[in-house]
């Protein structure tokens, strides 16, 4: 069984890269694809180096499984075609509200990758993919009626160059030099920008729009949910606080149980000063963080979460491949 990288050269394509070092992942052959810019370039993978191929040249039937990681154009242009003789796992959003198409994290939904069409499978939006893990064990016992979460994103959301940027705002910050932003629509070095992707009608952005979206794809249809999404000058790992309404009573006790038994989850809660989990520490992490747990006493059965996962594993390599080693594990459900 071989594999492929689409975009194997940009944040998402060198994290799956390295997720995939570290899983013991049974396959052949790995074939890393980009533009015609990377094409003959070397990126090394455990002992060997790969030669990067031709996007435009590349024969997908050479592989099995091959996961899309350049942006929503070359998903709208080539996974249709990759989907002719692979299995797609799409990092962009092009595909995530498409009915025909399963919107997969393993740890909630894995069984509707029983129903793959289009032999194309996508990936969460990383906010989503990390809020949805949280979510599930405590939607299974107590029922969610409504979510009211303030996401804090990191620049990484991004890509490299957004994360260059702020590294460079933050330098001239600091040396009293003017500032000119590229990426961003307002100076992002010592800021909150209250504004990701672009404006709908309603005010909303699609970023906003996207976790209402996927959250009710992914989890339930009759969960009511909106969001306020800010970009912080962080580099990697995004926060969300997270106010939650439940049909049924809980206690915290119980909450922090299902959570800290849930996969793919860890609760970091204590009441003291550092007692919670930050974007800092989750740099590089497997794991959701679950922190400041605690009751919301204006509203009945309320509660309130601070979220906290990298927004490159959690939100995207990583689930990426949890879908090839579910699919591998279930012998692709009799594909």
């Amino acid at each position: 069984m071989n594999i492929a990288i689409v975009g194997a050269t940009g944040n998402v394509g060198r994290k799956i890269l390295e997720v995939l070092e570290k899983k013991n992942l049974s396959f052949d052959d790995l074939y890393l694809v980009a533009s015609s810019k990377s094409a003959g370039s070397k990126i090394k993978f455990k002992d060997k180096e790969l030669e990067v191929y031709d996007l435009e040249k590349f024969d997908f039937s050479k592989a099995k499984i091959t996961f899309f990681a350049a942006g929503g154009k070359i998903s709208q242009n080539f996974a249709t075609k990759a989907a002719q003789n692979s299995i797609v796992i799409d990092n962009s959003s092009f595909y995530r509200m498409d009915p025909d198409v399963p919107l997969i994290v393993p740890q909630v939904n894995a069984e509707d990758l029983k129903d793959i069409k289009k032999n194309i499978i996508a990936n969460p939006n990383c906010s989503t993919a990390q809020l949805v893990i949280a979510l599930k064990p405590l939607h299974d016992a107590f029922v969610i009626k409504r979510v009211v979460t303030s996401t804090y994103q990191s620049v990484s959301g991004g890509g490299k160059a957004p994360m260059d940027e702020l590294i460079e705002q933050t330098k001239l910050f600091l040396n009293n030099q003017e500032i000119r932003s590229k990426n961003f629509t307002k100076q992002i070095a010592f800021n909150a920008i209250p504004h990701i992707d672009v404006f709908a009608d309603d005010g909303y952005t699609k970023e906003e729009l996207k976790m209402t979206n996927e959250t009710k794809k992914i989890l339930d249809k009759n969960i009511e949910l909106t969001a306020t999404c800010v970009r912080l000058p962080v580099l990697v790992s995004h926060s969300e606080s997270v106010n939650i309404e439940f049909e049924k009573a809980f206690t915290l006790d119980k909450v922090r149980q299902l959570l800290d038994n849930a996969d793919g989850c860890k609760v970091i809660d204590e009441r003291k000063d550092g007692g919670y989990s930050t974007p800092l520490e989750a740099a590089g992490k497997n794991e959701t963080f679950i922190s400041r747990i605690r009751e919301d006493k204006t509203i009945n059965n309320g509660l309130n979460l601070w979220i906290v996962s990298d927004n490159l594993l959690r939100g995207a390599a990583l689930n990426a491949v949890e879908i090839a080693e579910t699919l591998i594990k279930n012998n692709f459900y009799g594909k």
